[in-house]
Formats: structure tokens, C-alpha cells, sequence
């Protein structure tokens, strides 16, 4: 499994929480094969840290080029690194 986790400066609290109420119980964007997702925000901090989950390194770059394209303004905030990682441990309870 692999994930790629975004993180976001200059994240608008008001901007995030209307940005999740549109997108809850819809699923990833046209073209993105996603498995699943986690947006992670800090109020205080003004920053916000989104991880995409997909099946496979192909999967991941596939999605890359949506989210590449996408346009800024459908973003939390100001976007200040990307890491592509392959999950080595998932621990849940």
C-alpha cells in the first residue's frame, strides 16, 4: 500500500471546514483510484496535513496527475511538500 501526504500552510479554518462539508460522503476526485483518505487539521497552527492512501505506485502516480492539475483554490491552504510513501506498518485498534 501506498500513501501520499500533503501538507498545507496558511490553512483557512473557515475555507477547510466548508472544503470537508462539500466533499463528505463523496468519494475520491474523477480519476484519482484511491482507496482512501484523511484530512488532519490544526486550528492553531493554521496548517492541515492530507494522506491519500492507494493500492499500488501505479495507482499513486495516476492520481498525482489529477491532483497536479488541480486548481489551487480547491486546496486547504498554501501547499508546502509532498511526500510519495510506501506503508510498511498500518497498527489500528
Amino acid at each position: 500500500m501506498y500513501a501520499r501526504v500533503v501538507r498545507f500552510t496558511d490553512v483557512d479554518p473557515e475555507h477547510i471546514a466548508s472544503r470537508v462539508e462539500e466533499r463528505v460522503g463523496e468519494g475520491p476526485p474523477e480519476g484519482v483510484p484511491a482507496t482512501g483518505m484523511q484530512v488532519l487539521h490544526d486550528a492553531e497552527q493554521r496548517t492541515a496535513v492530507v494522506i491519500q492512501l492507494f493500492d499500488t505506485a501505479e495507482d499513486l502516480s495516476a492520481g498525482e496527475a489529477v491532483f497536479a492539475a488541480m486548481d489551487p483554490s480547491e486546496t486547504p491552504g498554501t501547499r508546502a511538500s509532498v511526500d510519495r510513501c510506501e506503508i510498511k506498518v498500518d497498527m489500528r485498534a
